[in-house]
């Protein structure tokens, strides 16, 4: 058994009210293993200051690879049985443009997949987060293939890869390095201490760290007094797998919660808004 077939399996146990949105992320795990994603990465262009490595890319995809995905992702849900789960059905009977839902869900336009989500009569929230982990299969496949191209110089409290905020921090080993890691891709980077990836916060007094009751050893909340943002961080030996730290955000919710409680929040939408070309059969969609 894998390490994800194993996280997957603990999040069941622990929290079997999760299993249907379980089931989804069951499936998009899976498919980052499908080399039909790394065929259609980009070769990177050389990392500049503060500029991810997929900025400015020009991908092309098949509609047919991307369609197919939608309706797994989307047949998972509605097998869920949860009422909200189920008004995605409609998703699999509406033409939709296939192209510009994957560009928007890969730069992470709220507005545009909301408006998508009432075109087709889909509950907001679960089209959402359906649609949100289209591109996570591609942008893994991008992490695997351009992870030595990543400046290590690279100082942003985003992505280096795909511009995403950071779903956490990892503190490794006996040396306490700091890692900042990607809940979509799975990259890493280096994290600076006393240092918001938010808004580039770096006075002591402004940044807190808050460890819950129950939160066990190792887990806490690194948050900024001056944006309220937040980020989890984790005391571990090595780094999780890129695939992995979506079930390590997950698995971490309690902090999540605790976070909330006291006023911070993460920051909606990408840190870096991604500029992307996409084509597909000869067609280009938005640039």
């Amino acid at each position: 058994m894998t390490a994800i077939d194993t996280g997957l399996q603990d999040l069941k146990r622990q929290h079997p009210e999760w299993e249907p949105w379980l089931a989804v992320v069951h499936e998009v795990l899976r498919e980052t293993d499908n080399p039909q994603w790394a065929a259609v990465v980009p070769h990177p262009a050389t990392q500049r200051d503060k500029t991810p490595l997929l900025a400015g890319a020009s991908l092309t995809l098949e509609q047919d690879s991307v369609r197919r995905l939608l309706k797994v992702l989307v047949d998972a849900a509605c097998r869920s049985g949860t009422s909200a789960m189920a008004t995605l059905e409609p998703t699999l009977r509406v033409e939709l443009d296939i192209m510009s839902l994957f560009k928007a869900a890969l730069r992470q336009d709220g507005d545009y997949l909301k408006e998508t989500a009432a075109v087709v009569g889909a509950e907001p929230a679960a089209f959402q987060a359906v649609a949100a982990l289209i591109p996570v299969p591609f942008l893994q496949a991008c992490n695997r293939r351009w992870k030595l191209a990543t400046a290590e110089s690279w100082l942003e409290g985003y992505c280096p890869v795909c511009g995403t905020w950071p779903a956490l921090t990892e503190v490794r080993g006996i040396e306490r390095q700091r890692y900042f890691r990607c809940g979509r891709c799975g990259g890493e980077w280096r994290a600076h201490c006393l240092f918001c990836a938010f808004c580039g916060m770096n006075d002591h007094e402004q940044l807190i760290s808050l460890v819950p009751e129950k939160s066990g050893p190792g887990r806490m909340i690194e948050a900024c007094k001056g944006c309220l943002g937040y980020v989890k961080t984790f005391t571990t030996l090595e780094g999780s797998a890129p695939a992995k730290v979506i079930l390590d955000d997950l698995a971490s919710v309690d902090l999540d919660v605790a976070a909330c409680a006291q006023g911070y929040k993460r920051p909606p939408g990408a840190g870096y808004s991604l500029d992307v070309t996409i084509t597909s059969n000869g067609a280009t969609h938005f640039q």
